[in-house]
């Protein structure tokens, strides 16, 4: 492919997860997403992470497993900008140096993270929160009085089609199930046009069925974005992961498949148990 790709247009099909379209200046020549070399971050002396090396390829689901204090959510504040590393480097593509650009900027050029408790706008509509969400991108003052085009209706109707919540939109999402929040949540990000999505336990709390719907949603969404999902149920990443990583003490433990890292001795002694 080639180095750079020219930046959303709003597509003839106008579906939200249709073809990924990559921000200007973003280089995946190489085929790589995310590069994170020798990260090391501290705090009051403790080594959250400790020279972390971790890159990710384009279109990849990869699951990160890992131990409570294995620096988890350490490494998605430095991609996010949140937390800046006292050494190492963190690029996203060839060319953005993530350690250089304020959290709005790394937002802007196609990060989006979702956190493990689902943050909507409960006294809206299901539609309505996809609407801000998406106009958060423009100006406040235009937004405020801007009509939808066809075209941004129609990229509003692909997304309830994708995340479940089509029979539901003119709901309040505060009586949303936690399972359906999570899936509007996780609409509101795909409103952005994210190359990269970071999602935080997002299975955490929802019941079987919603758990195998979500699995669904990610490998639907695979290949046409970015995935990297934190996740502690070991059934869950079985049905979706490309590769998983598993993280102890700030460094990559170990690397794989699932089945892979699951006969990992080490991992089996820090993280999986006997």
């Amino acid at each position: 492919m080639s180095a750079t790709i020219h930046p959303f247009d709003g597509g003839a099909s106008g579906d939200a997860g249709g073809a990924r379209v990559l921000q200007p200046g973003l280089d995946v020549s190489h085929g790589q997403m995310l590069y994170l070399e020798d990260i090391t971050v501290s705090f009051d002396g403790f080594r959250a992470l400790n020279k972390l090396t971790l890159y990710i390829g384009q279109g990849e689901l990869r699951c990160i497993i890992g131990p409570n204090g294995a620096g988890k959510t350490t490494m998605m504040d430095v991609i996010t900008g949140k937390t800046r590393p006292d050494s190492g480097t963190a690029f996203f593509g060839q060319t953005l140096d993530l350690t250089r650009m304020t959290e709005p900027q790394i937002a802007q050029a196609g990060i989006g993270r979702k956190f493990q408790k689902p943050t909507v706008f409960e006294a809206m509509s299901v539609y309505d929160n996809l609407e801000l969400a998406m106009k958060t991108q423009k100006s406040v003052w235009a937004s405020l009085k801007a009509r939808l085009s066809g075209e941004e209706r129609d990229r509003i109707d692909a997304t309830l089609q994708r995340i479940r919540l089509k029979n539901e939109y003119l709901r309040p999402a505060g009586l949303l199930s936690h399972g359906q929040k999570q899936w509007l949540e996780i609409g509101m990000l795909l409103m952005q046009e994210p190359l990269l999505l970071l999602l935080d336990e997002p299975v955490a709390g929802m019941t079987d069925a919603e758990t195998d719907a979500t699995a669904e949603l990610f490998l639907e969404l695979a290949n046409k974005h970015t995935l990297m999902v934190v996740e502690h149920d070991m059934g869950f990443v079985g049905k979706i992961a490309d590769k998983v990583t598993v993280l102890h003490e700030g460094s990559v433990l170990a690397e794989g498949s699932l089945d892979e890292v699951q006969a990992n001795e080490r991992v089996i002694e820090v993280y999986l148990g006997r």
